[in-house]
Formats: C-alpha cells, sequence, structure tokens
C-alpha cells in the first residue's frame, strides 16, 4: 500500500479475503517466463502475502519487500522472519540496487505520476529483467463510484473532500503507448474475477474495509464511521445482485502489465 498515511491499512483486516486477492497474485506469477531469478524485490508487499508467493516461484532469489505501512510491514516480518522488509513510500524509492524482477501487486493504483515511474522502474531492472504489475481497474464499479458519490454528500463532505488518495487510471492503451519503446517485450491484459462472497453487501463492506474504504473511515470519527458505512452497504445492496442464501457475486476487473527490459 501506498498512501500519505503510513499506518492508516490494517494488515489483519487485509488478510480476511486473502485467498481471493492471491489469485491475481498467482495469475501474475505464472506470466513471468524468468528462470534465473537472483534478485526480487515486492514493492507495495502489504502484509506479505505477494511475497511469500514470490518467494514460492524463484526459491533461490534473495527477495525483499517494501511498504508505506507500517502495520503491513510488521505483519510481512512475522510472516517471512527471514526477508527484509523495510517501511518505504514508493513514489520517492531509490535504493541504487538493480533487480532481475520487481514486483507490483495492487499498489500502483495509489501511486501519482505514471508517465515518469514507470520508466524509473523500468531503469532499475537488469537486462532481462522484468517490472510485473497488477492494478485493480475498478475505479467506476459501483463498490468505488458509491464511496465517492456518498463521500461527497452529508455533513463530512468537508471532511472526505480529499480523502482518497486513489484517481482514475489511464486504460491498457496509455501503458503500451508510454512502455512500448522502453522495453523489449509487452504484455498487457485484463481480467475480471467473480468472487461469491456470504453476507451480502456486509461483505462487501468488509472486503472494502482493507483496501478502498481505508482513506475515507480514517477521515472520519466513530459515529461518522457507522453512518458512512450503513449508507454505503444500503447503496451496495440496491447496486448487486443477492441471492438467496446471502451470497453476492463481486465482479473485480484487474490491469496486469508484464514489461521485459
Amino acid at each position: 500500500m501506498n498512501i500519505n498515511q503510513p499506518d492508516a491499512w490494517s494488515a489483519s483486516q487485509y488478510t480476511k479475503f486473502e485467498n481471493e486477492r492471491n489469485r491475481p497474485i498467482t495469475d501474475l506469477l505464472s506470466h513471468i517466463s524468468l528462470h534465473g531469478v537472483n534478485k526480487a524485490i515486492d514493492i507495495g508487499c502489504g502484509p506479505g502475502n505477494s511475497t511469500q508467493l514470490l518467494q514460492a516461484k524463484f526459491p533461490a532469489a534473495t527477495v525483499s519487500g517494501i511498504d508505506s505501512s507500517a502495520d503491513m510491514i510488521a505483519a510481512a516480518k512475522k510472516r517471512m522472519p527471514d526477508v527484509a522488509f523495510d517501511v518505504a513510500d514508493i513514489t520517492h524509492w531509490n535504493d541504487n540496487e538493480f533487480y532481475d524482477l520487481i514486483f507490483a501487486n495492487a499498489v500502483l493504483q495509489w501511486v501519482p505520476d505514471h508517465v515518469s515511474l514507470f520508466p524509473k522502474f523500468i531503469s532499475k531492472l537488469n537486462k532481462g529483467g522484468t517490472l510485473a504489475v497488477q492494478m485493480p481497474d475498478n475505479f467506476e464499479e459501483p463498490t468505488h463510484r458509491l464511496m465517492r458519490e456518498i463521500a461527497a454528500e452529508g455533513l463530512w463532505k468537508d471532511k472526505l473532500l480529499k480523502a482518497s488518495k486513489r484517481v482514475a487510471r489511464e486504460g491498457a492503451e496509455w501503458y503500451y503507448t508510454n512502455l512500448k519503446d522502453k522495453v523489449t517485450t509487452l504484455d498487457i491484459w485484463r481480467t475480471t474475477y467473480f468472487h461469491p462472497l456470504q453476507g451480502g453487501a456486509k461483505a462487501i463492506v468488509e472486503w472494502l474495509k482493507g483496501t478502498g474504504l481505508r482513506p475515507y473511515l480514517n477521515a472520519l470519527n466513530d459515529s461518522e464511521q457507522l453512518q458512512f458505512i450503513n449508507k454505503y452497504e444500503e447503496e451496495l445492496s440496491k447496486a448487486y445482485h443477492i441471492f438467496d442464501d446471502g451470497t453476492v457475486l463481486l465482479p473485480f476487473p484487474r490491469l496486469f502489465i508484464i514489461a521485459v527490459r
């Protein structure tokens, strides 16, 4: 994770849906064609679930991880005590090292200035090295559209005017245009996962409490948080079909990029 509030994220909340969150990680890893990885880094490593899968894919590699959240890094160190994890802001990350693999799962949607950021990452790759990126592409999904709309109304609207650090991202064509001349191989694709969640709209709220809702909730007091969540849950229940057994099918589109230097 990478926002301006380094301790705004909860590792325990994030890992409530770890199996579902791991699916795009394994999909991204399966498309990496590298064999001899000596040095890899997981940027925005969160609680270390992606780092663990990365290390399993490349067991001979020296793997490290960074994240702006101290809570996430503490969880990652507990999960993988032999891996070097550090608290660091991706925006200003510059350790003067070179890597065979830079892995960025579900983090760069929070980081600005991709026109400069991606070339910076590519420049830190060894020749033949890979930049592997996965970003949620759900900014216009009801989950995120509704939280923005609710934030813009009510007594909390002034507090939440600049609460979320996430902005809409460009599509695949933009990344292709800006990266194709900087790498030898470029693979971009989009996948929509449909996650069955038990508990209807409440389950969607629990999922988003670990990610997109965090910046909004962190800006509110306890009473305001409860009001916001109640309103959000009410609107979600209208936007998503809830099956008779309480299951809701949550569509989650994600954008994948693999760039080889």
